[in-house]
C-alpha cells in the first residue's frame, strides 16, 4: 500500500485543520476517522468565536491566541462565521471590580473591550437582563464548526490528501521503537489493515489517551463533560455572556435561526466518553441559570440538549475542570517519550485550530527535513468570496445553500435538483448529492452535519422521509429507506429525551405516532 509522509487521527476539526495544513506544504497526507467529520466535541459545542474575552483574566497567552485566529478565521472562513458582536454584562450580586479588572485584561491582550452604560446595552441587545448594572462591548461572533472542518477537508483533499472515514485505528505499525503507521479497520471487520506513513499525528481529541496508552504513553488528560440546550429561535442577535469567573450557563450563542444556552463542566469518567448525554438535571441547571442572562428563556420552546467532552490536559484529580488550562499542547513523543514517529496535538479551542494545526505542522516538517512556510493564514478556505454578483438576482431554493457553502454552490447542480427536502432549512437534493459526493455522506445523521436537514423548527418530523428517500436514491441503495430513518430517530432521540415536557413532550409524542412504523 502507500506510504504516507503523514498520517493524521481524527476528523474534528483540529485534525482537519492539520491535514489541510500538511498537505498544503507538500505532504502527502492520510486522515482517519473512526465515524464521521466533526463527530466528536467539535461538533458538539456552542459555536463561538472566541475574541478571548473569556479568557483575558484567567490565561492571558489564550486569550491572545484567540483575539488573532477569531481576525484571521473571518478573513478567511467569512462563509462559516457570522459577526454577531458579544456582550459581557454584569448583574446585581457580581462585581463591578471584577468588570473593570475584565476591561483592563482584555485591553492587554489586545481585544477591543469597551464598557458601555446598562442603558445602551439593553438597545444593543433588548433581550439582555434589565437588571444589569454594567457591560462591555467584545468582538465575539458565532461560528459553525460543521461549515468550518468541512471547508478544512475539502481544501486538503483539494491540495492531495486522502480522507478515511469510518475506519477505527486499532493499533501502530511499529518497526524496531518506531512507531512507522496504524492499523484500522471498519465496523465488523476483525482484521485489521496496516497502513504506513513516515509521522502519525495524534488529533482525536479525549480519545487521544486511549490511542496513546496503546503506544506505550501516557497523556494526562481529564475528560470534562459539557451540557447545552438548543433554543427554537434566536432570542438574541449577539453572543451574551455573564461578566464573572467562568461559571455554568453564562454564555448564549446565536447561530443561523437558533440559540445555544451553555455550558456546564463536570469530570467524566473515562468508561463514558463514547455516550455522551445531557441529564434532566443539568438541563434544569442550564435553565436556571440561563434566565438570569435573558429572563425571555424561561418561556422559550427548548428543541434539544446535548452534550460533548473537552479533552483538557495535564489536570489534577480535583475538581470540576474549569480551573484547568485551555492551553494547546503539542507532543513530539520522541522527545517526550523516546517514542520516534509519533506527535500529539490538543487543547486549545475551536477557535485556534487553525494555529494548533500550524504548530503540530511545524514540528512534523522539523522531524521530516521539510522547509515549507505555513500558509492556512493567507489562503481563503473553499467557499469563501461572492457567491453570485451583487445584481444577480438569486433563485429561492440557492439563497440558504450559499448560506452554508458559499461559492460551492457552483459545484451543485440545481437543474436537476432544486426540488426542496427539508422545508424548515431549505436544503435542495441538489445539496444532498453534493454531500454525499463532495463529504462522503452515509447516513442522515452525517447529512445533519454537512447540511443542517433535521436542525430546523420539526427537527425532521415533517421532512425524514423525503430526506430518506433522497439520500438512498443518491446512495444508490434503495432499499435502504428505513434503515436510515430508524438511526436517524434512534440519535435524535437522545437530545429530545433530557426536555420532555410542555410543547418538547408533545412534538416527541407526534414525532413517535408519525414514524412509528419505524422505530
Amino acid at each position: 500500500m502507500k506510504e504516507y509522509d503523514v498520517i493524521v487521527v481524527g476528523g474534528g476539526i483540529t485534525g482537519a485543520a492539520t491535514a489541510r495544513d500538511c498537505a498544503m506544504r507538500g505532504l502527502s497526507t492520510l486522515l482517519v476517522e473512526r465515524s464521521d467529520i466533526c463527530d466528536g466535541a467539535s461538533g458538539r459545542n456552542h459555536g463561538l468565536l472566541h475574541s478571548g474575552a473569556r479568557y483575558a483574566v484567567t490565561d492571558r497567552e489564550g486569550a491572545e491566541e484567540c483575539i488573532r485566529e477569531n481576525r484571521i478565521l473571518r478573513r478567511i472562513a467569512p462563509n462559516c462565521v457570522e459577526p454577531t458582536g458579544g456582550l459581557f454584562i454584569t448583574l446585581p450580586g457580581d462585581s463591578l471590580d471584577y468588570q473593570e479588572n475584565f476591561v483592563r485584561c482584555c485591553r492587554e491582550a489586545g481585544i477591543d473591550a469597551v464598557p458601555i452604560s446598562p442603558r445602551e446595552a439593553l438597545r444593543l441587545e433588548p433581550a439582555v437582563n434589565p437588571e444589569l448594572i454594567g457591560a462591555v462591548k467584545v468582538p465575539d461572533a458565532s461560528v459553525d464548526p460543521f461549515r468550518l472542518t468541512d471547508a478544512n477537508i475539502i481544501d486538503a483533499m483539494r491540495h492531495g490528501a486522502t480522507i478515511l472515514k469510518f475506519h477505527t485505528v486499532t493499533g501502530f505499525v511499529r518497526s524496531g521503537g518506531r512507531i512507522c503507521g496504524v492499523k484500522v479497520s471498519r465496523p465488523g471487520e476483525i482484521r485489521s489493515k496496516e497502513i504506513r506513513a513516515r509521522m502519525v499525528v495524534l488529533a482525536a481529541g479525549i480519545w487521544t489517551a486511549g490511542l496513546a496508552r496503546d503506544a506505550g504513553i501516557n497523556i494526562g488528560m481529564l475528560p470534562s463533560k459539557g451540557a447545552l440546550i438548543i433554543f427554537g429561535h434566536r432570542v438574541a442577535g449577539m453572543v451574551i455572556n455573564r461578566c464573572r469567573k467562568p461559571s455554568n450557563a453564562d454564555i448564549l450563542v446565536p447561530g443561523d435561526v437558533v440559540s445555544v444556552l451553555g455550558t456546564t463542566s463536570d469530570k467524566v469518567p473515562f468508561e463514558d466518553i463514547d455516550d455522551i448525554r445531557a441529564t434532566p438535571q443539568e438541563v434544569d441547571l442550564l435553565l436556571r441559570e440561563g434566565v438570569s442572562l435573558v429572563p425571555s428563556l424561561s418561556h422559550t420552546r427548548i428543541i434539544r440538549a446535548y452534550a460533548g467532552v473537552r479533552p483538557l490536559v495535564m489536570a489534577d484529580s480535583d475538581g470540576d475542570g474549569r480551573s484547568v488550562s485551555r492551553g494547546i499542547v503539542v507532543l513530539d513523543h520522541e522527545q517526550r517519550d523516546g517514542v520516534p514517529g509519533l506527535m500529539t496535538i490538543t487543547g486549545g479551542k475551536l477557535t485556534t485550530c487553525r494555529l494548533m494545526a500550524e504548530m503540530v505542522t511545524d514540528a512534523v516538517c522539523a522531524r521530516l527535513g521539510v522547509k515549507a512556510a505555513c500558509e492556512t493564514a493567507l489562503r481563503p478556505l473553499p467557499g469563501s468570496g461572492k457567491a453570485h454578483k451583487d445584481d444577480e438576482e438569486v433563485p429561492y431554493f440557492k439563497r440558504a445553500a450559499i448560506g452554508r457553502h458559499g461559492t460551492e454552490v457552483s459545484r451543485m447542480d440545481f437543474d436537476l435538483g432544486h426540488e426542496i427536502i427539508c422545508e424548515c432549512e431549505q436544503v435542495t437534493r441538489a445539496e444532498i448529492r453534493y454531500a454525499v459526493k463532495t463529504l462522503g455522506v452515509r447516513n442522515i445523521s452525517d447529512l445533519r452535519r454537512h447540511t443542517r436537514i433535521g436542525m430546523g423548527t420539526c427537527q425532521g418530523s415533517f421532512c425524514i422521509r423525503k430526506v430518506a428517500e433522497a439520500l438512498a436514491e443518491e446512495l444508490g441503495q434503495p432499499l435502504r429507506e428505513k434503515e436510515l430513518i430508524d438511526e436517524y430517530l434512534q440519535e435524535r432521540w437522545k437530545g429530545i429525551t433530557p426536555v420532555f415536557w410542555g410543547d418538547s413532550l408533545r412534538e416527541a409524542e407526534y414525532m413517535q405516532r408519525t414514524h412509528k412504523d419505524e422505530v
